[in-house]
């Protein structure tokens, strides 16, 4: 049996919804995934799927109400920390569970210059007192390659461009020594050679740190280039499992492989770009059945009204085309890779 050592994070049937005027959204739904010790997960998928909610649930940050986790387990190196009072959750979040915020000029304080809000942190979680704080913010800002960190520290964040600001938050986030850092899209708006900066900056700290990662993305060309493992999600829930490779090259959920040839880099001038048709479910009446149903070519009447297990470990997925009664024909066809 499988020591619970090996994984960094299990999360083990997640369901979170809200509550608003025009109903209850069902947004995570019976979500399970497992990180591997200093290695990077991707939770990959269009937006609006759960992507965030589900790493936001897990930090605490969901707001209750209108939020609210209504089943699930998350086990921290085999601690649970799901349902936490906030008091106790403190003593996980920032110091073991990092996380790197989506947009780093609306999760930076304008009025306090950089260096005195990392040393906040510092000074709050690991008691440090400002002088020996500050000493700590010059090498944290230096390891994240931001040059004349001296200088750097006393300015605001207005005086940084994105890049800069994300390698701030990157220094935030491992300020603590974290053991695992979520990454919620630390790439978005970032110009395609700041973003392969930032992403071999992360990979580099994961080797010399040994950090478990997760990289919530919706560019399967950062998957590609990040990821040891990787979850796709759909409409609320894990569709697809499997390494970066079983993801890439024996694709099994029909989503994923409209993902892949939906990817520019797929396609010649000549050829036209291929798009899944349709749109996602709307999660205040979630589909009975398979979440993908109405936008799938290679749908069969068993997956209108009846969702779907995930079928297979090591690489598993959620579709009715891996049952032993599905013909072999419908398989074969929807899995063809398109890159091939």
């Amino acid at each position: 049996m499988t020591s619970v050592n090996q994984y960094a994070l299990e999360v083990n049937n997640l369901a979170v919804e809200f509550t608003t005027y025009g109903g209850t959204v069902k947004a995570v739904r019976d979500v399970s995934f497992k990180l591997r010790k200093g290695t990077t997960l991707a939770i990959v998928g269009e937006s609006g799927c759960g992507k965030s909610v589900t790493v936001q649930s897990l930090m605490g940050l969901i707001p209750m109400p209108p939020g609210k986790i209504t089943s699930g387990s998350a086990l921290l190196d085999g601690e649970e920390i799901l349902g936490l009072k906030t008091e106790r959750l403190n003593q996980y979040r920032g110091k073991r569970l990092g996380m790197i915020f989506q947009d780093a000029m609306s999760a930076l304080n304008p009025t306090m210059t950089i260096g005195n809000q990392i040393a906040e942190t510092l000074i709050v979680h690991r008691a440090m007192d400002k002088k020996t704080a500050w000493v700590e913010v010059l090498e944290l800002l230096a390891l994240t390659q931001i040059s004349e960190p001296a200088r750097r520290a006393r300015q605001y964040p207005f005086e940084f461009s994105g890049g800069m600001l994300q390698r701030v938050m990157i220094a935030m986030s491992l300020a603590c020594k974290p053991d695992v850092l979520i990454a919620d899209e630390p790439t978005t708006a970032l110009d395609v050679t700041i973003q392969a900066q930032i992403l071999n900056l992360l990979r580099n700290l994961q080797e010399k740190q040994g950090l478990s990662i997760i990289l919530i993305t919706h560019d399967l060309g950062v998957v590609a280039r990040m990821a040891h493992d990787v979850a796709v999600m759909y409409a609320g829930q894990i569709v697809e499992t499997g390494s970066v490779d079983d993801i890439f090259y024996r694709s099994s959920h029909p989503y994923t492989v409209g993902l892949k040839e939906a990817m520019p880099s797929n396609k010649t001038v000549e050829q036209e770009l291929r798009v899944i048709a349709g749109s996602p479910p709307d999660l205040f009446a979630p589909p009975e059945g398979c979440g993908f149903y109405a936008r799938c070519m290679y749908a069969m009447k068993v997956c209108e009204k009846n969702s779907p297990p995930i079928f297979g470990n090591h690489h598993g997925a959620r579709c009715w085309l891996h049952h032993a009664n599905a013909p072999a024909h419908i398989l074969q066809q929807s899995l063809k890779d398109p890159t091939n």
